[in-house]
């Protein structure tokens, strides 16, 4: 006899949300559309011209003329996870910036890869410190790769990614770079910065669906990476594997690439190439500063000093006396928003609202900005009801006259 469900299942039809936290972001209907167009197979002479066009909206997104640059198949951890496994060896040392939550995840893939880790700390809600990163060559000049996250998510920090490339190449190294939640969002130079493999994630910026990590190899990383002579640890994420699907010449099966996704991130980037890099910057620090206007009407102060705050993740501390998981429950029951939480050190004492890609709209900041004053005035917080709204409006109208 078969197995019968305890409950009857239903065609799930999702919540309408704003998604004002870390990510995912809100996604257009212009990509969703593209999710469902037609599915065929992934060697199919149309869809391997649609990932050469892919490849280069994602040179344009980077700023890079890397030839292996391409989505992986896997959420940005994935992405995270192919640097690491490829240009790690066993006994290598590996000096990584941890100034957040994920940068840890950094130490934790080269102690994983048989590496050793030289940490570099820095206080959560600061940008990575170069001098301390100097210094740490100094002491460790045979160390083989640079690791840091150019914006940090679990804070909002960003860092100084183009002089922190420059230091390892003054030493030999080469640089991972975790760009998850800044490419799109402010400006990813990979060329510029001369960074060897940089990763970042589909959600965010892009806003497509998650699932998919975008990444880039310089040819120093290609030439490390073939130069191997241990096995790469992860069969699925061995990049000279992957140059058989993802190669220029060459089309070999590896793996069952996700299509339909493919479509969505596509779309997602030709979006993006249609708006404008500078215009895309320009519009995250716009609705930034409205919301940071409102925010200050309320009292409530950033994490993160102002030179290394990112304009798409603004981490807030909590005013004294709120309940923060009621405030956020409210916030999503009652208005249909999501904000984040903190994490790690800064759990329970700060939000972090996301104005990321298409959640990046003056709609979404005043939606935000008159549900928080409702939510704060229901727990008795002291402020007064328009008066964040009207800031940002303010702030809007200052943008516009300069």
């Amino acid at each position: 006899m078969l197995f019968t469900p305890e409950i009857t299942p239903n065609a799930y039809i999702p919540p309408q949300r704003r998604l004002l936290g870390p990510g995912p972001s809100d996604i257009s209907t212009r990509v969703l559309q593209a999710l469902a167009k037609p599915t065929i197979g992934y060697l199919d002479p149309s869809f391997v011209s649609m990932m050469e066009e892919l490849k280069s909206l994602l040179r344009y997104a980077f700023q890079t003329r890397n030839a292996l640059t391409f989505p992986v198949s896997g959420p940005g951890s994935a992405g995270m996870e192919m640097c690491f496994v490829n240009l790690v060896n066993h006994g290598d040392k590996v000096i990584v910036c941890r100034n957040g939550v994920f940068g840890n995840r950094m130490v934790e893939n080269v102690e994983r890869c048989g590496g050793e880790a030289i940490i570099v700390d820095d206080t959560w809600g600061e940008a990575v410190d170069p001098q301390k990163v100097e210094d740490a060559f100094k002491r460790h000049p045979d160390a083989k790769v640079l690791a840091f996250v150019h914006a940090e998510t679990s804070t909002g920090a960003l860092s100084d990614a183009h002089t922190l490339c420059k230091i390892a190449q003054s030493y030999g190294a080469l640089t991972i770079v975790d760009a998850v939640t800044s490419l799109g969002g402010v400006p990813v130079l990979v060329d510029v910065w001369g960074a060897d493999a940089v990763y970042s994630g589909s959600q965010k910026c892009l806003s497509c669906t998650p699932g998919l990590s975008p990444i880039t190899f310089s040819d120093r990383a290609v030439n490390a990476i073939k130069a191997r002579t241990q096995k790469c640890q992860s069969w699925f994420l061995d990049v000279n594997l992957l140059l058989g699907y993802w190669g220029e010449t060459t089309r070999t099966y590896h793996h069952t690439a996700p299509t339909n996704s493919l479509y969505a991130l596509h779309e997602a980037l030709l979006v993006l190439q249609q708006e404008g890099l500078e215009n895309a910057w320009a519009r995250h620090r716009s609705n930034h500063e409205a919301l940071k206007a409102g925010l200050a009407v309320l009292d409530i102060s950033y994490v993160v000093d102002e030179v290394a705050r990112l304009p798409q993740l603004n981490s807030i501390h909590i005013p004294a006396g709120l309940d923060d998981k009621q405030v956020r429950i409210t916030l999503l029951q009652d208005h249909g928003i999501e904000i984040g939480a903190g994490l790690g050190v800064l759990a329970g004492k700060i939000w972090r609202i996301g104005l990321m890609g298409y959640s990046s709209r003056v709609e979404n900041v005043i939606a935000c900005l008159q549900a928080l004053e409702s939510v704060l005035l229901s727990q008795g917080y002291a402020c007064k009801k328009g008066e964040a709204v009207a800031a940002a409006y303010k702030a809007y109208a200052q943008q516009a006259v300069k």
